[in-house]
């Protein structure tokens, strides 16, 4: 182990302390963030309309200030972006994360101020390091190089001294010099714009380096494997970076992808580590490498609320405060944040498997899911039933997503899968029946509909092309580290567009 390694790795157990102390007083920190945040943001547009100067409690709060999503302050934000001050947060804000999580012709602009990059997207991923070293103290990563796959920004046309782009490239951008050094490639390529020449250039750079860890999408992670491996000529990806001891991924479900990362790399000292990294902020990290869940980062600059299932479609949501949730239960996650978004609904769900540490698991959107007969599916229960189903028949998938097929006549309504596979199953229609028995299996509701076919036939699913969903994403102009597939959907637009495009 290199000298340089153990004073990083010193250095990272005195962060542990900082992570041990919300662990332990969660409620504390998140009250120091709380009035902090009504404090510095009193004077701001938003902090006089709302009365911020006598706010002293979150029951003040919550009355003063509704729960918003992008649409209640894009106004806000477009101004800011234009080149206003004290809008949402004091002074200017200079950068802005182009965030599209479905694909959706809106693009959503999340303002990323200094104080944001700094002690939350910034200080994320040193918290990663803390964790993995807390976990694996005899770890080598900075014996050699990270690789992160990164997007790319540009100026705002109608104010060019804003900034937008991928939170990953904001964060490249204003990485500091130090962290630099222990990166592959270098940040011009890195944040390429196009991703098939970057992906090339990627390739070609990081495949003579020393590689310990790496950190990216599954989906763009498998492009450069596949790449690499090409241009190699070795077998698998640790005959080309035998150091290599971590992947880090976010953005997605991994389920899906374990058995086809297994494969890139069949080395079980190589851990997968979890990261929920959204373009409103660093949220929380797996901080057990033995479980599947991820502690909430409660010092980042953010303050959370939670809305319940039965609150997420009315016209005015109640939320709840960190101490009421309840184990097990789903909830859309509510944010204010030290880049001046106020009670804000990015639109991800989660359920808690633990409270004092509080950690949880990302189930799904609020937007994305199945409930078109009461059926109430989400992705949590398609990604495992998928994932079981592949385990089972030696198959593996790239992408998917799932619409309902709508009652005409007298016929019944059921689920329609398109499904882009990387190794494909030998038998299609036994793929279906194992897919719709174990999607029974995880969730009641879906088996009740099913019970003798009744309500709802059989799922149907349907292959399609390799590169199909990367070719229509990149035809809306959606594609690169930030856009996703959308899963679930609760109409067809998604897939009938897709099945389209393939014909």
């Amino acid at each position: 182990m290199s000298l340089t390694n153990r004073i990083i790795g010193s250095y990272l157990k005195t962060r542990m302390l900082r992570i041990n102390r919300f662990r332990l007083n969660p409620e504390e920190v998140q009250r120091f963030w709380f009035d902090k945040l009504i404090r510095v943001c009193r004077d701001t547009e938003f902090g006089r309309r709302h009365g911020f100067k006598s706010i002293r409690t979150w029951e003040q709060f919550s009355r003063r200030v509704p729960v918003n999503d992008y649409d209640s302050l894009k106004g806000d934000i477009g101004r800011m972006m234009m080149g206003e001050k004290n809008v949402l947060w004091p002074g200017k804000v200079e950068w802005y994360s182009k965030s599209s999580g479905t694909t959706s012709d809106k693009s959503k602009f999340i303002p990323v101020t200094g104080e944001n990059l700094k002690k939350c997207h910034i200080r994320g991923p040193r918290d990663v390091l803390s964790l993995y070293y807390h976990n694996r103290p005899d770890a080598k990563i900075f014996d050699g190089r990270g690789v992160v796959m990164g997007g790319a920004w540009e100026s705002f046309a109608p104010y060019p001294k804003s900034k937008i782009g991928d939170v990953s490239a904001l964060m490249l951008h204003n990485m500091p010099p130090i962290a630099k050094y222990f990166h592959t490639p270098d940040v011009a390529t890195a944040i390429m714009p196009e991703w098939e020449p970057k992906i090339e250039r990627m390739a070609e750079i990081v495949s003579k380096a020393n590689v310990t860890n790496i950190g990216g999408v599954p989906t763009w992670t498998i492009v450069l494997f596949r790449r690499i491996l090409e241009i190699t000529g070795k077998e698998s990806i640790m005959d080309v970076w035998p150091n290599l001891e971590v992947y880090i991924h976010g953005g997605v479900s991994f389920a899906p992808y374990r058995e086809q990362f297994r494969e890139f790399l069949p080395d079980e000292k190589v851990a997968f580590m979890e990261i929920y990294n959204a373009s409103e902020g660093f949220f929380a990290i797996q901080s057990d490498l033995e479980t599947d869940d991820m502690l909430l980062l409660l010092d980042n600059g953010i303050y959370y609320e939670f809305l319940p299932p039965e609150e997420w479609h009315k016209e005015f949501p109640e939320a709840i405060p960190l101490e009421d949730v309840e184990i097990g239960k789903n909830y859309a996650i509510v944010v204010t944040t030290n880049s001046g978004l106020w009670r804000y609904v990015p639109g991800d769900t989660v359920k808690f498997t633990s409270k004092y540490p509080f950690k949880i698991k990302i189930t799904g959107r609020t937007k994305h899911f199945i409930n078109a007969f009461g059926e109430e599916v989400v992705v949590e229960n398609s990604d495992k039933a998928l994932s079981m189903t592949c385990q089972e028949m030696g198959a593996s998938v790239k992408e998917y997503t799932v619409a309902p097929i709508y009652i005409e006549g007298e016929s019944k309504g059921g689920h329609e899968w398109l499904i882009e596979f990387e190794r494909p199953p030998a038998d299609m229609e036994h793929f279906a029946n194992r897919l719709d028995l174990n999607l029974q299996s995880i969730n009641s509701d879906y088996e009740a509909k099913r019970y003798k076919s009744m309500a709802l036939n059989r799922l149907v699913a349907r292959a399609v092309p390799r590169g199909s969903f990367y070719r229509w994403m990149k035809s809306k102009g959606k594609y690169g580290g930030q856009n996703k597939v959308p899963r679930l959907a609760n109409h067809r637009k998604y897939l009938d567009e897709i099945l389209a495009f393939v014909e």
